[in-house]
């Protein structure tokens, strides 16, 4: 798994865990749909990490917690 599909199972592993939807998510996060929406598919290549913040803002939980998750263990090297 790379960091973007971490990032992506991260963020439905919250929502799950939080029963929300992704529309909710993007409401309490003050970002639109789709930016949620690209970061869970392919559209977005690499999430950046101010709107990693603003998902975080909206799940009000720290940048700590949210990597604090064994999905982001054994990511695959990314050097391309």
């Amino acid at each position: 798994m790379n960091a973007k599909q971490a990032v992506a199972q991260r963020i439905m592993e919250l929502c799950k865990s939080r029963n929300i939807t992704v529309n909710t998510l993007a409401n309490d996060a003050g970002v639109p749909p789709t930016t949620i929406y690209s970061m869970l598919n392919a559209k977005s290549r690499n999430p950046g990490i101010v709107t990693i913040k603003q998902v975080c803002d909206g799940l009000d939980i720290s940048l700590r917690e949210f990597f604090d998750s064994p999905i982001f263990d054994d990511l695959e090297q990314e050097i391309r």
